[in-house]
C-alpha cells in the first residue's frame, strides 16, 4: 500500500514531463518548417503572411506593405493556405457554404407599411397599427 502511495505521484511527474517535451518537439517542427509565403497565426491571435524567416525571428506582413518582427516563438500556428484565405477575405470553406434558405409558401405576407411615429398615430392607438395612446 505504502508502495502505490509512492508510486503514483513519480508517475504523474513522468508522464507531465513527456507531454510538455513532446509539446515542445512539436513547436519546434513548427517553427522550422515557417517558410516566406505562408499564412499564420501568432500568440496573439494576429493573422499574417511570412515574409522572410531569420535565425530567431519572423517577419510577417500584417497589412500590404507593413512588415513587422515577431520572434519564433510568438507563432502559435502555421494555417493551410485555404484556411488563411477564409479567414482573411471572409470567403467560407468549401464544405461551410451556406445552402440557400426555403421560402415558405405558407407565410403570410408582409405589409410594407412605413413605420410612423408621428402624434397622429399616436391618437389612433393600436388599431391602425400605431403606438397606444398615453394618458
Amino acid at each position: 500500500m505504502n508502495l502505490i502511495i509512492l508510486l503514483l505521484p513519480i508517475i504523474a511527474i513522468v508522464l507531465m514531463f513527456r507531454s510538455q517535451k513532446k509539446r515542445q518537439q512539436q513547436m519546434q517542427q513548427m517553427q522550422t518548417a515557417l517558410e516566406p509565403g505562408a499564412g499564420v497565426r501568432t500568440i496573439g491571435g494576429l493573422y499574417a503572411q511570412v515574409k522572410a524567416v531569420n535565425e530567431e525571428t519572423v517577419e510577417l506582413e500584417i497589412a500590404p506593405g507593413v512588415v513587422t518582427h515577431f520572434t519564433k516563438s510568438a507563432i502559435a500556428a502555421v494555417l493551410d493556405p485555404q484556411e488563411y484565405d477564409a479567414i482573411i477575405n471572409g470567403r467560407p470553406a468549401d464544405d461551410e457554404l451556406p445552402e440557400p434558405e426555403a421560402e415558405d409558401v405558407d407565410a403570410a405576407p408582409v405589409e410594407d407599411k412605413p413605420l410612423t411615429l408621428t402624434k397622429d398615430s399616436a391618437e389612433k392607438g393600436d388599431a391602425e397599427g400605431g403606438a397606444p395612446a398615453s394618458k
